[in-house]
């Protein structure tokens, strides 16, 4: 009878501590392999094929352990270094040439930020904002706060290029290729905040883990400790592989593997805002969202590997689907998002606006992304994107397969 009663006793307590756990989740895709060169215009041709042979090479030693890679990507030195000398009509077709290679090669290409610093001539940025409107594949950023402070020349600056960009591009839709960011250090794989400003063969990764928080938080049902346990455990499975990968493709080709950025990326229905339902057990916006955002958050930066970009949590308002379900339904704004960008990041992405929003407005909510980032010292960004002719109750209509269209506040 003793043994009976051990033997019920044990199994109780392992019910107990196993209530919490959740399966191991499928494995996320991969979302990006980005590598990190510093172009030469006279032999880029050549420098890509290289480089396209060690993010390749990354993709397949990803398959042989049964992951997916979405994308491969390639980030230039900043904007202004890489257009050096030239004028603005050869600047433009040099990148016209960069933008359809990247197609023919298939990988995402990056031309880093237009302005690092409140110093810099705003010439570049003025040109970019050319480059956003008619070329189609290029991503770009501005730096609008590090540790030198805020810096609100780039802001006013990277408003006024949201503002062209929404009136001269197709659909307005060449700011989705643009983000201004604030405190976000050099090497991150996400895009479009990639950067860096060093001599490059440097490569970084990051999952579309986005499902695993939907998987742990539709077993843990709210329980913060198990949840954050429960995270951390399964989120460290994939970047554990990602960090062995990283390793072996740096030791195979001399390049220097900088990191894993652990965020949970979300696309389509591998959903953030459904997880994050999971665990409040209400829409997203209402209470407890802030808390569920403080458990990934916290889980992710548990995670022992080497950590680089924002490793944090990723709210984009229009690559989400239940999110930009949500926005339709009006339960979280702008302010929402900046509230929860207090506890986790990665700031505002993708968030839609009005055509008419204007550029003082554009400035302000620079600014108050870079405020925030800079007294916490975080990494946050702000992809805004307004839609020329429409207004609040006016759906969207953006043509991208990354995008869900919403409805305007």
């Amino acid at each position: 009878m003793r043994s009976l009663v051990l033997v019920v006793v044990l199994l109780a307590a392992f019910a107990s501590t196993t209530a919490n756990a959740a399966p191991d989740a499928a494995k996320p895709k991969v979302r990006t392999v980005t590598a990190f060169i510093h172009l030469d215009r006279e032999s880029y041709g050549t420098q890509i094929a290289e480089t396209m042979k060690v993010l390749n090479a990354a993709k397949a030693e990803f398959a042989r352990r049964g992951y997916e890679t979405q994308t491969v990507r390639i980030v230039t030195q900043p904007f202004g270094e890489l257009v050096k000398g030239l004028n603005d009509k050869d600047a433009l077709a040099f990148l016209r040439a960069l933008d359809d290679l990247s197609q023919k090669q298939g990988f995402m290409p990056n031309v880093g930020p237009a302005m690092m610093h409140d110093t810099d001539d705003p010439a570049a940025i003025h040109l970019l904002a050319q480059v956003l409107s008619t070329l189609p594949h290029l991503n770009a950023s501005a730096i609008i706060a590090d540790d030198d402070g805020i810096h609100w020349k780039t802001i006013r600056e990277s408003a006024r290029l949201v503002r062209y960009v929404t009136d001269h591009s197709p659909r307005s839709q060449g700011n989705f290729l643009f983000t201004a960011t604030a405190m976000l250090k050099p090497l991150g794989p996400f895009y479009p905040g990639a950067w860096h400003n060093g001599a490059g063969k440097q490569f970084s990764l990051g999952f579309e883990g986005a499902n695993i928080v939907q998987e742990v938080f539709g077993a843990t049902h709210g329980d913060f400790d198990a949840s954050v346990a429960e995270l951390t455990r399964q989120l460290t499975i994939h970047a554990k592989v990602g960090e062995d990968v990283g390793n072996a493709i740096a030791a195979s080709s001399g390049w220097t593997f900088a990191g894993v950025d652990p965020t949970p990326a979300p696309l389509g229905d591998a959903s953030i805002g459904d997880a994050i339902e999971r665990f409040t057990g209400g829409k997203f916006g209402t209470n407890g969202t802030m808390t569920a955002a403080l458990a990934i958050t916290t889980a992710v930066k548990a995670v022992k590997v080497k950590q680089v970009g924002y490793s944090g949590l990723m709210l984009p308002v229009m690559e989400d689907q239940r999110l930009a379900q949500r926005w339709s339904e009006n339960t979280y704004d702008i302010d929402s998002v900046l509230a929860y960008s207090a506890v986790c990041g990665t700031g505002l992405d993708t968030v839609p606006l009005p055509g008419d929003v204007s550029e003082e407005r554009l400035v302000k909510i620079f600014g108050d992304v870079a405020s925030l980032a800079w007294k916490w010292h975080k990494p946050l960004s702000a992809r805004l994107q307004p839609v020329s002719g429409k207004k609040a109750g006016d759906k969207t209509d953006f043509e991208s397969q990354y995008l869900f269209n919403t409805t305007l506040h």
